[in-house]
């Protein structure tokens, strides 16, 4: 089996997350993937650590399987006519440098178009190639700021917080990933390739969803509600006798089981409280109460019975929870390799499931510079630095 993206081929000049991460996904895809590094390795996350195993981050493997690495230096004539080669052979082109980066070095759209009319040319930065902002550096944790995310998330106590993972480098990653494809669908039809505009903070305020409609139609600024949702009650986490849960109570119906569950059947039919609507008018006054009944029984007891009666719920899973789940181990979610440097290494794996082409795990992360040779690239380039 092939697969669905096979005879792709990817020239990926980009570093850090949102690039890498959208290669990576291409690359399981059954693309080949061709990362660019300056001489000796230029992509940060290679020191972004500990852990580290033999010298290799955690970090830059997370990103970076399923991919051919070279080592180029872009500052050099040299470098850019190996560039431009392997360019007249590609179907994309991915990078996410500054704003007038690749124009510095010869590498700008209309350049590149030139030597190769149908490529897909992919332009990843902080803040998009137009606007006030555009020669601004775009870093995630900035990025969860100025797009509002972090205004909406933690608590009032707590104060504006980040997500726990580069969420907006993860955004744009999946919206180059769906760009790239889109404009390589389109190409079957026109022959022509085409650029593709991306930024990390139009990525992150389109992520708003929900909330930014409940802003763009009331006017009212929401404000954070730590573990509670904004539209739906109850909807939340809840304290139990021995830990907490998640209880995600979607319709008027679920609300129902979840009341005769609780003994409190009462408080359906209560006008307060019998519709979403009014639940989330009356959210304290319901929590408070239903807080109570939950503080009564562990964790184990609540799931069990929330289960039986089909209202959606959870427990809160630390990374070991997460890693010995045998529902993930089912779906293949967990992906061993024998990296040439690291040794045995384990990576979280593609969460697409496709029956006929399905993603493959062919290439380790490679060392900076591990296929030179196939490329021709000149190995004295690394000596040298």
């Amino acid at each position: 089996m092939t697969g669905a993206l096979n005879n792709i081929k990817i020239l990926d000049l980009s570093r850090v997350l949102a690039g890498p991460y959208c290669s990576m996904i291409l690359g399981d895809l059954g693309a080949e993937v061709i990362k660019v590094e300056a001489p000796g390795g230029s992509d940060e996350t290679r020191g972004w650590g500990p852990p580290f195993q033999n010298s290799v981050s955690a970090y830059y493997l997370c990103a970076n399987r399923n991919k051919k690495s070279i080592t180029v230096d872009l500052k050099t004539k040299e470098g850019i006519d190996q560039i431009k080669k392997i360019i007249a052979e590609s179907d994309v082109i991915m990078n996410n440098f500054k704003a007038g980066t690749m124009e510095r070095f010869g590498l700008d759209y209309e350049t590149v178009a030139q030597l190769n009319p149908s490529i897909v040319y992919c332009s990843i930065t902080g803040f998009g190639e137009t606007g006030p902002y555009k020669h601004l550096p775009g870093y995630d944790f900035i990025i969860q700021a100025m797009s509002g995310l972090m205004s909406i998330t933690g608590t009032k106590a707590s104060g504006p917080q980040k997500m726990g993972v580069a969420i907006t480098d993860i955004l744009t990653g999946l919206y180059a990933c769906i760009g790239i494809q889109a404009a390589l669908l389109e190409r079957t039809n026109s022959g022509k390739g085409q650029k593709i505009d991306l930024s990390l903070y139009d990525s992150a305020v389109s992520a708003l969803v929900n909330i930014g409609s409940n802003y763009l139609m009331s006017g009212k600024i929401p404000s954070a509600l730590g573990n509670h949702h904004a539209n739906i009650v109850p909807y939340q986490t809840f304290i139990t006798a021995d830990g907490e849960m998640v209880v995600a109570v979607g319709n008027d119906n679920q609300f129902k089981k979840l009341c005769s569950l609780l003994n409190v059947p009462h408080l359906s039919n209560d006008r307060r409280f019998e519709k979403n609507a009014d639940r989330v008018k009356h959210r304290d006054l319901l929590v408070s109460r239903l807080q109570k009944i939950f503080a009564t029984k562990p964790t184990a007891y609540w799931l069990e019975q929330c289960h039986t009666n089909n209202i959606p719920c959870g427990p809160i899973q630390d990374l070991q929870d997460v890693s010995n789940d045998p529902q993930l181990h089912e779906r293949e979610m967990f992906v061993d390799y024998e990296h040439p440097t690291a040794g045995p290494i384990t990576m979280i794996g593609s969460p697409l499931k496709l029956s006929r082409t399905p993603v493959a795990y062919n290439l380790h992360p490679p060392d900076a510079g591990e296929h030179n040779q196939e490329f021709r690239i000149d190995d004295k380039e690394v000596k040298n630095k």
